[in-house]
């Protein structure tokens, strides 16, 4: 079973930047890819998705400021997130995109302060 492992979270001030990384315990490469977020109170969202040919997507919230990206062949996807406002705090998490149950991961945590 593929295990999706989130990490790059951090505490970062508004303006700031954070790259997210998403490791697979095996190849996903065969499928399109999200990185979705959950803030405290709210349901969880889809961020930005990246297909197996590169085609990428961003909710209107991120657009211009945040890159979704793959590497299949170290089974990783990235997201790079620069302007950072504080209603960007979440926890992070990556799945496939749609998403499947079994592939919820822990997430890594954002938080954007001053």
């Amino acid at each position: 079973q593929v295990q999706l492992v989130e990490s790059g979270g951090g505490l970062v001030q508004p303006g700031g930047s954070l790259r997210l990384s998403c490791a697979s315990s095996k190849s996903f490469s065969i499928n399109a890819m999200g990185w979705y977020r959950q803030a405290p109170g709210k349901q969880r969202e889809l961020v930005a998705t990246i297909t197996t040919g590169g085609t990428t997507n961003y909710a209107d919230s991120v657009k211009g400021r945040f890159t979704i990206s793959r590497n299949n062949a170290k089974y990783t996807v990235y997201l790079q997130m620069s302007g950072l406002k504080p209603e960007d705090t979440a926890i992070y998490y990556c799945n496939t995109a749609p998403a499947a149950m079994y592939y919820w991961g822990q997430g890594t945590q954002v938080t954007v302060s001053s």
